[in-house]
């Protein structure tokens, strides 16, 4: 190919029509497409052209309050903003963002800056918020996105019942839900069973000790009867008794019963009946030494795989690369 300056042929860039510069502007990194929005108007209108913002990754970005803005703005539909420091952002007043697949998880937040952003958000499909406090307002607004079908609630904190229940009873879409491990109590815990859309076929809620029943276990049952992923570690009255109700979950592939202490190891061969169960983590409950024996038992289950729960988590533990939920992010940026 020719590297024949421009300016010799006559042509310049104001001279490239539209299409061309998209083309250019396409193959630039983030931080150069950002650099050339402030060559002049036509490059900035071009440069925040939908097609360009398809996803962005902003990990490595200590503090994103300007890029977050602007890419928001820019109509971005998959954002991968984990762990960031996220100040005072300021959008047109009525302004609603385009994003449908949304990474926030354990980003240092003000609740008010956060509500303002989910305010705006009308077309989540994926969204993780795990560790973050969250509000009453916050909830009310992940009531508007009816085509919510993962949600990482993980660790989160500030969610009234009466929150949880409104939210789950609109998001009637939901397939994956984490809920595990946040500042709920057995009033938290009913709201779920009793409102959690029949679509769920993956959940996760673990760390509830004494506040998840055998009642709540068997309500949940009767409300998804087409799990797959189920995790209950760290639940005191989860016992041998609950074999019986999960054993009605005819397509269980993965179940997690980690420091579910009130099980007997012994019991554990009960899960052959299963008849599509094939992993299972107990964690805690089964001692090194007696796993190769109850491996032996349970020859098609794979025992104790995966440490970390992966339900509507938006990256798996161990993933390096810049996917969220199966998408790789189109602009990502470099430290």
């Amino acid at each position: 190919m020719s590297s024949t300056p421009l300016f010799t042929l006559g042509l310049s860039w104001d001279s490239l029509p539209d299409e061309l510069l998209l083309g250019i502007f396409s193959c630039l990194p983030l931080q150069d497409l950002l650099r050339t929005s402030r060559v002049c108007k036509r490059w900035h209108r071009l440069v925040f052209d939908e097609s360009l913002w398809h996803s962005v990754d902003l990990v490595g970005k200590a503090q994103v309050n300007m890029a977050l803005q602007q890419v928001l703005t820019a109509g971005v539909l998959g954002l991968r903003c984990p762990r960031s420091l996220i100040g005072e952002l300021r959008f047109a007043n009525a302004q609603c963002l385009r994003v449908q697949h949304m990474d926030l998880s354990g980003c240092t937040v003000n609740t008010a800056v956060l509500e303002d952003i989910l305010y705006r958000c009308h077309q989540l499909q994926d969204l993780s918020l795990e560790g973050l406090e969250l509000s009453g307002s916050i909830m009310k607004s992940l009531s508007k996105n009816p085509k919510m079908v993962r949600l990482n609630l993980c660790g989160c904190s500030g969610i009234s019942p009466q929150s949880l229940s409104e939210m789950l009873q609109c998001c009637v879409r939901l397939e994956e839900l984490n809920v595990s491990w946040c500042d709920f109590d057995c009033r938290h815990v009913k709201a779920i069973v009793e409102n959690i859309p029949s679509s769920v076929s993956q959940l996760n809620i673990s760390g509830y000790r004494q506040n998840l029943t055998m009642q709540d276990v068997k309500a949940l049952v009767a409300r998804c009867p087409d799990l797959t992923h189920l995790d209950l570690s760290d639940s005191v009255h989860v016992t041998t008794d609950s074999f019986p109700v999960l054993q009605q979950l005819n397509s269980l592939n993965h179940l997690a019963l980690s420091r579910c202490y009130q099980i007997h190891p012994a019991a554990l061969i009960a899960l052959e009946k299963f008849p599509k169960l094939k992993m299972l983590e107990v964690f805690g409950l089964v001692q090194d030494s007696y796993l190769p024996i109850l491996s032996k038992g349970l020859p098609h289950i794979h025992i104790n795989t995966c440490c970390f729960s992966s339900v509507a988590r938006p990256t798996p533990a161990g993933r390096r690369d810049c996917a969220i939920w199966g998408m790789q992010c189109q602009l990502v940026f470099r430290p």
